[in-house]
Parts: structure tokens; C-alpha cells; sequence
């Protein structure tokens, strides 16, 4: 699952990250919500010697995939998770998996573990090194039945791998820059031909720390939100209960 993440490094290491066209400035953003406007990366007009090699353009989408085809948003659920072992059979996300696969930059996400039936305990999730990683996204644009058009995104998660399955059994997709050209390649690259990129991240990869529960209002923002706060009961740290129940599972 992911329902809120955060995006803090600076513009140019984004930029180097994903090696986007057209790129904008902008703040550091600590509590993404879905929504809000999310910066996506996706394939570019061909450049260079033959206009053989891909390029990648930004582009800002509202945080909640509408497909084409809706009549009305309010008929849907906010579809900001997409799973990825279905979506390329879901008529809601079928058609963006073929042709607007994307990247979504991010410096971690956040997730909530279930205590109780009425307690949720927030996590931040980051790479246990640092740095920038890259989730993988759908995009979609819309038009209302006035003309306007509205581009519109959702990231895809998989299986939570053993270091987060104590919080919450599903994870975002992380692609690999290795990877990046294969899973934005819409135009050679079949969902079926990037099916083995959605996966889990491997054990290790990710840290969890528990955070205060400011998060959970969209309106708190700032660095303050990722510091570190002790429990009493830590034994998520450990990411190992098979008892623990689901937080916004959705998709």
C-alpha cells in the first residue's frame, strides 16, 4: 500500500535521477497525499543521431487515476494503488499499462500498522541507504464533458517484502534505474514483458521508523514528521507478525 509518501530532495537530483526534459523546480514535499499533484516521469519524443534514443518528460498529475472511459469521478474509488498483479487485466488501469507506464520519484513513503481494532502506528519507509528511488506509476488523462482535460496517476504496489510485512502486506513497486528504459518503453514492451519488474524490493533494502502520528493530517508537513519517536511496543521494527491486519487496503 501506499498512501502518503514524500519527495525532499533537491530538483537536480531528480532531475539526474530520472533524466527528464522540461523539468521544473520545486519545494521539498513531506506528505504527499493522494489527491494532491504528483511529478511523473514517463517516455519523451525519440532524440538523438536516427531519433533512436528514448528521452523522458515531467509532467504533474492529480494523485487518483480516472480512466478515460468515466463518465463521472464520483462513481469511483480514489484509485491511487494499483495492484500490479492485476492491473494489466483491470479495464480501470488496462490501458495506461500498455501505453503510459511511468516513473514516480519519492524519497520513502509512509505506512500504518494496525493495533487493535481503533489504532493505527505510523512509519516512515526509506531506503536504508538514502537517496532518491523511483515508484512505479500508471498515468491516465481524462476530460470532463466540457472539453477539460485532466492528467491523472496511480502507483503500483506488490507484495510487501519480509523486512515490512509486519505493517502492512503490500508495498509500492520499485523500479531499478537499470530498469527505467525497459518499464517506460511502452511503444516495445509489452505489460507481460515487464512483468518480472513487480516486484518486491529485496530484504534489506528498506528501513522502517516509527513516526509521530502528525502525519496522518495532511495539512502537517516539514522534516519534523520523519524524525524518529520510541513505542512501547516496537516489535514492527521487526517487520515479522503475521497478525497484524491491514491499513487502507484498497486495491
Amino acid at each position: 500500500m501506499c498512501g502518503r509518501f514524500a519527495l525532499t530532495d533537491t530538483p537536480d537530483a531528480v532531475q539526474s535521477l530520472l533524466a527528464v526534459t522540461d523539468f521544473e523546480p520545486f519545494p521539498p514535499r513531506y506528505n504527499i497525499a493522494p489527491t494532491q499533484p504528483v511529478l511523473m516521469a514517463l517516455s519523451g519524443p525519440s532524440r538523438g543521431p536516427g531519433a533512436n534514443l528514448p528521452s523522458r518528460q515531467s509532467v504533474l498529475v492529480r494523485w487518483g487515476l480516472i480512466p478515460s472511459w468515466a463518465k463521472n469521478p464520483d462513481d469511483f474509488s480514489l484509485l491511487f494503488n494499483a495492484r500490479s498483479e492485476t492491473a494489466a487485466e483491470k479495464a480501470s488501469f488496462r490501458t495506461a499499462m500498455r501505453h503510459r507506464r511511468t516513473l514516480v520519484p519519492a524519497n520513502g513513503f509512509y505506512e500504518w500498522r494496525r493495533v487493535g481494532s481503533k489504532r493505527a502506528e505510523p512509519y516512515w519507509v526509506r531506503p536504508r541507504d538514502g537517496g532518491l528511488i523511483a515508484f512505479a506509476g500508471l498515468m491516465e488523462s481524462w476530460s470532463d464533458p466540457g472539453g477539460t482535460e485532466i492528467d491523472t496517476g496511480a502507483i503500483l504496489t506488490t507484495e510487501a517484502n519480509e523486512d515490512l510485512r509486519g505493517i502492512h502486506h503490500r508495498m509500492p513497486v520499485i523500479i531499478r534505474p537499470e530498469d527505467f528504459d525497459r518499464w517506460l518503453d511502452c511503444l516495445n514492451q509489452e505489460p507481460r514483458h515487464v512483468a518480472d519488474l513487480l516486484k518486491p524490493a529485496d530484504p534489506g533494502f528498506f528501513e522502517a521508523v516509527p513516526v509521530s502520528d502528525r502525519v496522518n493530517k495532511v495539512a502537517n508537513a516539514g522534516p519534523g514528521l520523519q524524525e524518529r519517536v520510541e513505542r512501547h511496543d516496537e516489535k514492527a521494527s521487526g517487520t515479522k507478525s503475521a497478525n497484524d491486519t491491514d491499513q487502507l487496503d484498497l486495491f
